[in-house]
């Protein structure tokens, strides 16, 4: 793709976390990226073009791309015109099928922010073939969904025997903040558990197993390790289908892996209060009028402030055992949901676009698609990659 005009293009930039990851790549995509912004709002685009200037003259010459999901040759221009595209727009289920199916005809890699399973499965029930013949990479969740997930599982299992049985455990403690878009996308989906299950069943159809080798689930409530004092629930977010979809790409997680995916909270109330907020909103969400009540508590766009991201954090601990040795390792950062969302997106584009990776094609995760070279590069970017425990 290097006759592409662009090496990334980033879609939805006028959204609250589109802004952020176009600052990010301001300030880190570096003078050898040919980069450009896409959106229907032209004065917005130019208005976000203008605010990056302040922190990098040099991109008030940004180029500004008209892309409109209701208008199918934008988005194909779009998908054309570059190497890699970051999409923020979101809910994906809503707004996304566009410009994969644009991506996978073009042999366009792609990235964005979804943590929204039915969207997920049904990109791969309708496009993932295609993307394996164009050569596409169509890389989901490379946000705070899924990536500590995903490379923090598979960072785990570098750590441990090859070839043997492994299980490992991932344990989730954060302080984070809800956008307007990160709203509608969570009542989205449990808006409709039917139509996610429906979804699933569809992929697993077609999907191929691995040959030779069991990737699974734990289904258990309670976890085999424990990780300090307090309580854990099972935590039903995509992050673990990410993890286990790694594991069926990867060899190196062995003959027999399974994991299994857990909030850890101090308090037995505040498990207790999450329990119950899961299952109201789940409630709430499947029921018309209290669904657009709940929409309005905030709108797409709007977001946290700055000072409050500042004081928010993520760490997620991972107990992996196998062969007879048991590790511990930690992935840790910042604001989850945004700042470090916008540093996890912008970094996996630009790993697609410059660095040396594993030949993959098709609906892929970022342990297959990327790997150590992006754990690298979020290092590098401040993000903790690190062992804890041996033995």
């Amino acid at each position: 793709m290097t006759d592409r005009k662009y090496d990334i293009v980033l879609f939805g930039a006028t959204g609250f976390t589109g802004a952020l990851t176009a600052e990010y790549l301001a300030e880190h995509a570096g003078s050898g990226t040919r980069w450009a912004l896409a959106g229907r709002n032209r004065a917005k685009l130019a208005a976000v073009r203008d605010r990056l200037a302040e922190l990098d003259p040099a991109c008030a010459d940004l180029p500004l791309l008209h892309a409109d999901t209701e208008d199918a040759a934008s988005i194909e221009d779009v998908a054309d015109s570059a190497r890699v595209v970051i999409t923020t727009v979101g809910p994906y289920v809503k707004y996304g099928e566009p410009l994969v199916a644009a991506c996978a005809r073009a042999g366009t890699d792609y990235v964005d922010l979804t943590g929204e399973p039915t969207f997920v499965d049904q990109m791969y029930v309708k496009y993932h073939e295609e993307a394996v013949r164009s050569g596409a990479r169509i890389v989901h969740a490379c946000g705070f969904d899924s990536i500590p997930h995903d490379l923090g599982a598979y960072f785990t299992v570098k750590q441990l025997p090859e070839g043997v049985p492994l299980h490992v455990e991932g344990f989730v403690r954060a302080r984070a903040d809800a956008s307007g878009g990160t709203l509608h996308s969570a009542i989205g989906i449990f808006g409709d558990p039917a139509g996610m299950m429906r979804a699933e069943r569809e992929r697993r159809r077609v999907e191929d197993r691995p040959a030779g080798r069991r990737v699974r689930l734990s289904r258990r409530p309670a976890p085999k390790a424990r990780i300090g004092g307090g309580w854990t629930l099972p935590m039903p977010t995509i992050d673990p289908q990410i993890v286990v979809r790694s594991a069926a790409a990867l060899d190196r997680y062995g003959p027999d892996f399974s994991y299994g995916h857990y909030v850890a909270v101090k308090r037995l109330a505040t498990a207790a209060g999450m329990a119950a907020g899961s299952g109201a909103l789940l409630g709430l969400s499947a029921l018309p009028p209290t669904r657009s009540l709940l929409l309005r508590l905030r709108a797409p766009g709007d977001g946290p402030s700055e000072q409050d991201r500042a004081r928010n954090w993520f760490s997620v601990k991972f107990v992996g055992a196998g062969g007879g040795e048991r590790v511990v390792t930690e992935v840790a950062g910042g604001d989850p949901g945004y700042g470090e969302t916008a540093k996890m997106l912008g970094e996996s584009a630009l790993c697609l676009a410059h660095d040396d990776l594993p030949e993959t094609a098709g609906q892929v995760t970022t342990a297959a698609a990327m790997g150590d070279a992006l754990i690298e590069r979020l290092r590098k970017a401040g993000i903790v990659f690190r062992v804890l425990k041996t033995g």
